[in-house]
């Protein structure tokens, strides 16, 4: 969609501003999907489960293969811990770094997006997550610029004066031309999060989001119609609209998406390994599983000998086995 056609959809929609009813404009397709693979999703919930209680970081790599489709191949853990409320923002030196040694391995992509971890209390965005999104696109907006110099230079001047020489009231315009700028360019970071404590075998508890400029709401426009019934949403829970759901983002579709080999490496997870029988057991278990099958032996050895004499012993010497016998002894 060129800048044009969002200009002209947000002054069709100004009349809702305004106290009358907006008119009919095309809405964007919600028949998007994040196609999430089995590797990434494997290292969230590793991440997110080593952390508890505590909440953990990372962003994910991949890239926007269309309109419809982001495709999130692999993510990478931050060095970044919260408490149950808020986690710290993006380290950018650290991201950069990551991203330079992973191209080094084979690892071109780029970042479409981060992921966190809330321990136990469901999927939502807080303000803090709100702002670490923003953070993110804005990021994201300079790694963009970096492929022109001159782009860059605009942008390393205006920050000096935003921080140094402007008026409080100018550096909030500022920073939201800059974010208006990014989501001209692309709207597509996309925000995961994943809860390892209610996430059992066979079911994740995950969620992906993304922001809904805030221009729209005040517009009077609606931030996103379903258009499309590919994909499943799930059903929002009371915290999740409480913390703003569908006011201040809203919730895409994820997909799992496997090949074969990745289908044959989870389904050999759970076999035993050679090195299982190199393994000891703990003394006190094993000497007492020990003493259960001695007692047990012993118990049976009258039945187990009598058993072999009257089926061995006895028919070799013409002899035979008298049960009467046998009680009367007893």
């Amino acid at each position: 969609m060129s800048g044009m056609e969002r200009l002209h959809r947000m002054f069709a929609g100004a009349g809702g501003a305004l106290g009358h009813p907006p008119p009919d404009s095309p809405t964007l397709d919600s028949s998007e999907q994040v196609y999430i693979s089995s590797l990434a999703l494997l290292k969230m919930l590793k991440h997110g489960r080593a952390g508890v209680p505590m909440e953990v970081m990372g962003l994910m790599l991949g890239e926007f293969v269309d309109e419809y489709t982001v495709r999130v191949v692999d993510v990478f853990a931050m060095p970044q811990s919260g408490t149950g409320v808020s986690v710290e923002a993006v380290d950018h030196v650290f991201q950069t770094n990551m991203l330079d040694m992973l191209k080094q391995t084979g690892r071109p992509e780029m970042v479409v997006g981060w992921y966190h971890s809330h321990p136990g209390f469901g999927c939502w965005l807080s303000g803090v997550d709100i702002n670490t999104q923003q953070v993110l696109t804005l990021l994201l907006f300079i790694v963009y610029c970096s492929s022109n110099i001159v782009d860059l230079l605009f942008i390393i001047v205006l920050t000096a004066l935003i921080w140094y020489k402007c008026i409080v009231v100018f550096r909030v315009v500022i920073i939201s031309i800059i974010m208006q700028s990014f989501e001209a360019l692309n709207q597509r970071a996309v925000a995961v999060v994943v809860d390892p404590i209610q996430s059992v075998k066979g079911k994740v508890v995950i969620d992906a989001f993304r922001l809904i400029n805030p221009q729209t709401m005040m517009l009077g426009q609606e931030p996103r119609q379903t258009t499309s019934n590919l994909g499943h949403l799930n059903k929002p829970s009371i915290q999740a609209l409480i913390h703003g759901l569908n006011r201040h983002y809203y919730s895409i579709a994820i997909n799992y998406r496997k090949n074969e080999l990745e289908e044959k490496m989870l389904l050999n997870l759970h076999k035993k390994k050679w090195t299982d029988g190199l393994t000891l057991q703990r003394f006190d278990a094993h000497s007492k599983t020990n003493e259960q099958t001695v007692q047990c032996n012993f118990s049976n050895l009258p039945n187990a000998i009598i058993g072999y004499a009257s089926a061995v012993l006895l028919p070799k010497y013409g002899c035979s086995y008298d049960q009467n016998l046998e009680e009367s002894t007893y």
